[in-house]
């Protein structure tokens, strides 16, 4: 199967500048092709990974990506998708955030001895161009009228944009002729929000090489969930791919939680599982969807790719406890990754009748209610009930020395730190 013919079953492909033309060039040879994340934090979210899984699917197709970490244009801010002025980092910020999503992007994109991806900073040639050199020799190839009708100027017209950030649109073109000149670069792919970058970089290839030059741009659907919301966003905001921002077990329980209407899509956009593969799982769907084997499909796959087969496991081990209720199956990391976002109390090593533990926590409100809960067998410390009333609670009942769950009924749970 071409690449297109793929990134179209997989309903991945929004907008193309020449669809003909692209099909037919990637027919004919293993072609370059960039896609550009700028450093405005030190993680990237899934919301990321959206234009660099097609990258990935080009990759694995034959065809040669090129990652552009944007140095550059990181330290003026892309006015895409915004209704106000981004803050300005400190170059030093800006470096630093460059360093941490190079690391994260070599993690996901490359293996040992892997020569086919390309890693660049746009900071390597914008810095060396002076503002008498930008003005003549780029900003002269664009028209303020084609550039004020771009939709992401336009929409921002009303409220105010800066120039700095208008002249985003010229830097992000910059990159394009730079690859296209030094590294045979092609073909850029974006999100949907990027389409006018994009195609002004085009603009600037054939103002610059000619009418002629097979330069091509092609972006991604926005990604909308069933009910209308954001994708990647939650209550407790982005999914990170950052471990230390999003747990790997946080991380597999939002795929796992993935309503019915949407798993498919993920399936198509996020995994490499085969036609056959995701059309199984889709029936699967449709006819046991209590089951729920597409949403466990696509958390391994996801959780596996992001943060490795250890991780994976270890995800897997916190959901089947915390089914289970087999609490002291986990070891005291496991647990700060699975309750940590649950109810938390502090707790010292002195020992103390459980009735009155729970009361000067606060898990009890009386020592009333905490006798009636206990006889009930209403309360379980890490997975066992609790059933004598002249239990003391000490240090020895912290799993690892430092945690002790309790759980209320069937679905409270407490996280108590012992220090």
């Amino acid at each position: 199967m071409n690449i297109i013919d793929e990134l179209e079953w997989r309903d991945a492909i929004n907008q193309q500048t020449d669809a003909e033309g692209l099909r037919e060039l990637t027919n004919q040879k293993s072609i370059s092709l960039y896609c550009g994340v700028d450093p405005t934090g030190d993680s990237m979210h899934i919301g990321h990974l959206i234009p660099f899984m097609v990258l990935k699917r080009f990759q694995l197709a034959g065809h040669r990506p090129v990652i552009l970490i944007g140095g550059a244009t990181g330290t003026i801010g892309d006015p895409s998708g915004r209704t106000t002025e981004r803050s300005l980092q400190s170059l030093e910020q800006v470096q630093a955030n460059v360093d941490a999503l190079t690391a994260q992007l070599k993690k996901l994109f490359m293996t040992e001895g892997d020569n086919q991806i390309r890693f660049v900073n746009n900071y390597d040639w914008t810095h060396k161009i002076n503002v008498i050199e930008f003005l003549r020799d780029y900003g002269k190839n664009f028209s303020i009228n084609a550039m004020l009708a771009k939709d992401v100027v336009a929409s921002r017209l009303e409220s105010g944009i800066s120039f700095t950030e208008f002249s985003y649109q010229i830097l992000q073109s910059l990159d394009f002729l730079h690859l296209y000149q030094h590294e045979d670069v092609q073909l850029q792919i974006g999100g949907s929000d990027q389409w006018g970058n994009i195609t002004s970089g085009l603009d600037l290839i054939r103002k610059k090489e000619g009418s002629e030059a097979k330069a091509f741009g092609l972006t991604i659907p926005l990604m909308l969930k069933a009910d209308g919301t954001k994708f990647g966003k939650t209550a407790g905001g982005a999914i990170w791919l950052d471990p230390n921002k999003t747990t790997p077990f946080e991380f597999y329980q939002f795929w796992a939680n993935t309503d019915d209407r949407d798993v498919v899509k993920y399936l198509k956009y996020f995994t490499f599982l085969s036609q056959e593969e995701i059309g199984e799982l889709a029936r699967k769907v449709e006819t046991e969807p209590h089951k729920r084997e597409a949403q466990k499909t696509l958390a391994e796959e996801m959780t596996r790719f992001v943060h490795g087969e250890e991780m994976l496991e270890q995800a897997k081990r916190i959901t089947a406890a915390l089914f289970s209720g087999d609490i002291k199956s986990l070891t005291a990391d496991e647990i700060e990754q699975g309750f940590k976002e649950m109810p938390t109390f502090e707790a010292t090593k002195e020992s103390k009748n459980i009735v009155d533990w729970l009361v000067d926590l606060g898990i009890e409100p009386s020592k009333r209610q905490a006798r009636e809960d206990i006889n009930n067998g209403a309360i379980s410390m890490n997975g066992e009930r609790v059933t004598d009333l002249a239990l003391e609670v000490t240090a020895e009942h912290a799993i690892g020395g430092r945690f002790i769950i309790i759980r209320k009924g069937k679905k409270n749970y407490s996280l108590v730190k012992i220090s």
